[in-house]
């Protein structure tokens, strides 16, 4: 007998569609539209799977899951929504569903989930915390960011130490919180400490305490972060900055679960989930001998990588339409307005926002939508707004960036020294991280002009080209 799998959406011409699909594919197909019928067919035992939306006119699709479940275990259920969040991956995995599927989706990965849906057994409802606000602007469609939601809706409910690596301004700190306060650690302390904004010789009094004398200044005992994060989550912010000497103490934590503080003698135990973040790249500096192996392997047990703004074009009209939300829900920033929300900005400057290479990232655009609130309160944003505002940004995007990379390779080639490896080429190192986004951003600036490229930065035009080429910007 074949298998039967019941769908249900309120959209006709979806359930027409996944209905053609899956019979095509050798199963039975029973569709409607409502919460209601769907558990008239499960009461009568009909289904041997669930597809189900999550909007629905008389009912949520995450409310039907335990119900269904308390009724057959046995059946196992698929969501798929268009909302696009990392709460929705999360929900749907708490809720005891096998898969989450973002729409759009492609018809083959449905086929692929419901194989395997209907080869093994579900797994158990849990149920999840109250998501008191889905504002966090972990958004979007994209295949890389629905990876990374089905990843962390996989490890919430571990204790498994994970290490989020991604570019400054991608979102790292929102996925360490994502994973604390939909964890089981969520009623402990969420402590996070940036490894980099810390005087190297401070580092381990900051993360383990220290006692009175322990130090000239010392006056009286501290606690550490360790201390401050007991029961909870401990995110390691900028991990690959972390001292040497800092990376074997720390490394010994992890392995025993206890320290001594700065000056202490007596061992403190330890509970908190470590989540580290970094926006270097940790297998290198272990390979160049800058970061110990075994702490990196410690740390590694979770790789979570969050995607460049550029490699996720796709999500930046899900994302604009956030932040105009957000940006203009402030009274502060709310003006005599025509229009608001998306409807505000126009396709072109979409366009224009998708051009962008966005060094800066998420919060970048996030920084942009903002001034374009405040200081263009009444207009619609259009392509040239768009330019404007990032003609303007644009020196000072440039500038941090530098500053940012030069302060690492310097810091990386200061370490190196005292291990006394080979620090290598320092002006070689910096300019190659440099060079590339220096001329694609002129370039954006002059709207691909080479001539006022070249003047803007002082080089001869053919020297820009020989540049343009050998970085592979031109062909």
């Amino acid at each position: 007998m074949r298998n039967t799998v019941l769908i249900v959406d309120d959209d006709a011409a979806i359930r027409t569609v996944l209905g053609e699909a899956l019979g095509r594919a050798g199963y039975r197909v029973q569709t409607t539209a409502t919460a209601a019928g769907l558990w008239e067919m499960v009461e009568d035992g009909e289904g041997s799977l669930v597809v189900t939306d999550v909007i629905l006119p008389d009912g949520n699709g995450f409310d039907l899951i335990p119900r269904i479940q308390g009724a057959r275990p046995e059946l196992p259920i698929v969501v798929m929504s268009a909302r696009n969040t990392v709460l929705t991956a999360i929900t749907a995995a708490e809720r005891g569903a096998f898969e989450y599927l973002p729409k759009p989706f492609d018809l083959k990965e449905l086929t692929a989930v419901v194989q395997r849906a209907l080869a093994r057994a579900p797994r158990a409802a849990e149920v999840p915390p109250d998501p008191e606000n889905e504002s966090l602007p972990l958004t979007g469609r994209s295949p890389a960011m629905q990876n990374v939601y089905r990843a962390i809706a996989k490890v919430t409910q571990t204790d498994l130490t994970v290490l989020i690596a991604g570019e400054s301004g991608t979102g790292k700190e929102l996925i360490a919180r994502v994973l604390h306060d939909y964890g089981s650690r969520r009623r402990g302390p969420f402590v996070a400490v940036n490894l980099a904004a810390i005087p190297r010789e401070l580092v381990e009094s900051e993360l383990f305490g220290h006692e009175r004398g322990a130090f000239t200044g010392a006056t009286a005992r501290a606690i550490g972060r360790f201390e401050q994060a007991e029961g909870g989550t401990l995110f390691l912010d900028e991990i690959g900055d972390m001292p040497r000497e800092a990376q074997t103490r720390l490394l010994r934590v992890l392995q025993e679960r206890e320290f001594t503080s700065v000056g202490g003698r007596a061992p403190i135990k330890t509970n908190v989930r470590i989540v580290a973040a970094t926006n270097r790249d940790l297998a290198r500096a272990v390979r160049e001998e800058q970061f110990r192996h075994d702490l990196y392997y410690r740390l590694n047990v979770v790789p979570l990588r969050l995607p460049p703004l550029r490699e996720r074009l796709e999500d930046i009209p899900d994302l604009v339409a956030h932040f105009l939300s957000r940006a203009e829900s402030n009274p502060s920033n709310r003006g005599s307005r025509t229009c608001r929300g998306s409807d505000r900005i126009t396709d072109d400057a979409l366009e224009a926002l998708k051009a962008h290479t966005w060094p800066g990232n998420v919060r970048e655009l996030e920084n942009l939508i903002r001034r374009i609130v405040v200081l263009r309160p009444e207009e619609t944003i259009t392509a040239e707004t768009v330019a404007q505002e990032l003609s303007t940004a644009a020196p000072l995007q440039l500038s941090e960036k530098f500053e940012a990379v030069l302060e690492r390779h310097l810091t990386e080639r200061l370490q190196a020294g005292r291990d006394g490896s080979s620090p290598g080429n320092l002006y070689a190192r910096v300019m190659a991280e440099v060079e590339r986004p220096l001329l694609k951003l002129c370039l954006e600036v002059t709207a691909g002009n080479q001539l006022r490229a070249a003047q803007l930065l002082g080089l001869n035009r053919n020297t820009l080209r020989k540049k343009l080429q050998g970085c592979g910007i031109l062909r």
